[in-house]
């Protein structure tokens, strides 16, 4: 059996991933760094309003006839060859939910324990229908005010206690534009793709200095540095745009692996992937997956073409070839996605096809030292009655804010909530990630855990010291 130890000694990487959820593959990588000793939260935003009830999807009980009487011609089947995937517990026993056919990848994610799911999440304070201001309501942080003047995630990168500067890319948003989450940060960095990371402005030939060059042939790109050599803040600015292009161009930044999905989403978290393994010291990262408001012609699943369909496998062969690349390189342990978008949909259809803006939504975490397979939150039901008195939506039981002070308190060190999320009180671990630290549960075949059944889970008990420096050391060699 090949050991960690075995993956330390070794000098490449490969990945697999399932057929839908993630194609399958095996390829041969750049010989990375091993695992990182610090965690990386990976924040992604589904924008446009994804429609939760057909991603984790009712599937027995007094629920699933009130869900199929809400949406007579979008209700996704609970059985059958188009029909959601049980999502099981550990010990064999059913949840009352399925995912969407299509999201393959994340079902065998939930079985692997590493996909956890948090019932009716969103913002609890603040209650909102426009798109934009849930956005940045989430961006910010501040749920009911905007005028902050930084991202979330800048924020918990400036008070993270284990940076120390030596960072050489401690946060990135990928895309064309910087994240509102990483706003006023003047450390993370924002590229669409790491190709397209440089100067090429002016004449081909005076970029670089390329193959077949005259000797001692200097191009813009290589001079840039000597033309910023003052305290201005122009000056200033031009040294950490410089040194943010030589570190991207330094690095072995590769195009997707063959077998890979060529999406735009695939392509960005493999730059994502790229960046952990190669030993940047990258602590956030953060990405978008827009097309998620569908109010008309959102199409349920089957046989040809259904938008909503498309979008959930997109969006599930992503996740599931991201994961199984950071495992074989022996980087998941240390990873940590978590999935949101700014509101769900009604639980009722429309007259078009489609669902219009809601509120409750699923939130999903996954990663290696997420505790898995299983729910948390609270989930109040279907009933037309339940729902009455928050306008026919699934109600938002969970602040978000929760989720996500839970992986930096646990996972990134930072306990400093007050700052990264002004005004939010009353934080509670549920349970979602284990310690940093503490090994990923190892059950033999068909052993059952520990009770699963609750839709949260207690805190776990904090460990003394030695047995976590213990527990540590082992990790690195098991």
């Amino acid at each position: 059996m090949t050991t960690r130890r075995d993956f330390l000694k070794g000098t490449c990487a490969t990945a697999a991933a399932t057929a839908v959820g993630g194609p399958s593959l095996l390829f041969a990588a750049p010989a990375f760094a091993a695992a990182n000793g610090h965690d990386t939260v990976v924040h992604l935003f589904l924008r446009g309003g994804l429609d939760g009830l057909n991603l984790v999807v009712p599937i027995d009980g007094a629920d699933r006839t009130f869900y199929e009487q809400a949406r007579p011609n979008l209700a996704i089947a609970a059985t059958g060859s188009y029909g959601a995937l049980p999502l099981t517990l550990a010990s064999g026993g059913g949840t009352g939910f399925g995912l969407h056919p299509s999201a393959t990848g994340l079902r065998d994610l939930w079985v692997a324990g590493r996909l956890g799911i948090v019932h009716a999440c969103g913002l609890l304070t603040s209650v909102t229908r426009s798109h934009f201001d849930a956005q940045l309501y989430i961006d910010l942080g501040t749920p009911g005010a905007q005028g902050i003047g930084s991202g979330w995630m800048a924020r918990a990168m400036n008070t993270q206690p284990n940076l120390n500067g030596s960072e050489q890319l401690p946060a990135l948003g990928v895309g064309a534009r910087q994240p509102a989450g990483l706003l006023s940060s003047v450390q993370a960095l924002t590229m669409a793709s790491p190709s397209d990371f440089a100067l090429n402005a002016g004449a081909w030939s005076w970029q670089m200095a390329r193959s077949g060059a005259p000797t001692g042939f200097r191009g813009v790109n290589e001079t840039l540095a000597s033309l910023w050599t003052g305290t201005s803040a122009l000056e200033l600015g031009g040294q950490r745009a410089d040194r943010a292009l030589q570190v991207i161009a330094k690095q072995s930044y590769s195009a997707v692996p063959a077998g890979w999905p060529t999406t735009t989403f695939a392509q960005q978290l493999w730059t994502i992937a790229q960046s952990i393994q190669f030993g940047l010291g990258l602590h956030y990262a953060t990405l978008d997956l827009g097309g998620w408001d569908t109010h008309d012609g959102q199409g349920t699943a089957g046989s040809g073409y259904h938008y909503y369909q498309n979008k959930i496998a997109e969006l599930s062969q992503g996740l599931s070839a991201f994961y199984a690349a950071l495992d074989a390189s022996g980087h998941a342990g240390r990873v940590t996605v978590v999935v949101q978008s700014e509101f769900g949909r009604r639980v009722r259809a429309n007259a078009n096809g489609g669902t219009d803006h809601g509120y409750g939504n699923p939130v999903l975490v996954l990663g290696g030292a997420v505790n898995g397979r299983r729910f948390y939150g609270s989930w109040s039901g279907l009933d037309p009655e339940i729902l009455s008195p928050h306008f026919g939506d699934v109600p938002v039981t969970t602040d978000h804010r929760q989720v996500l002070a839970e992986l930096l308190v646990k996972r990134m060190g930072n306990s400093n909530l007050a700052n990264v999320f002004p005004g939010y009180s009353g934080y509670a671990p549920m349970g979602i990630v284990r310690d940093f630290g503490t090994l990923a549960p190892k059950p033999a075949p068909g052993a059952r855990r520990l009770p699963a059944a609750q839709t949260q889970a207690p805190a776990a008990s904090e460990p003394d010291l030695l047995e976590r420096l213990m527990r540590y050391v082992q990790e690195l060699v098991d």
